[in-house]
């Protein structure tokens, strides 16, 4: 069973990627989907526990839910989720191409 952050860290964290990060969440969505279901659009991170981060996607005006795994497996504490969408990013950029920007 995957750990669970407290809701208002959930929160926090969703509104930081949503807020700040939007064309990070579209390149990560796009690197780990299939590319067969058709190009993302749209992309808006919903959830996360230990395990992963949940991105609502859309490709072709339909929306689905896509699952990404923590690249360094399940995590605890809050300061490692930053340690892993950083990670998403930087796998992200290698695998579509895109030179990542440096990370303050």
């Amino acid at each position: 069973m995957p750990h669970i952050f407290e809701a208002d860290v959930v929160s926090a964290i969703l509104r930081h990627m949503n807020g700040d990060h939007t064309d990070d969440n579209l390149l990560i969505t796009r690197a780990f989907s299939a590319v067969e279901d058709g190009e993302i659009t749209d992309a808006v991170m919903t959830d996360l526990d230990g395990d992963g981060g949940v991105w609502k996607v859309t490709r072709s005006g339909v929306a689905s839910e896509l699952r990404i795994a923590w690249p360094s497996g399940s995590i605890t504490e809050r300061p490692a989720v930053r340690r892993e969408v950083v990670a998403l990013y930087d796998l992200a950029c290698e695998k579509l191409g895109v030179e990542p920007r440096p990370h303050s």
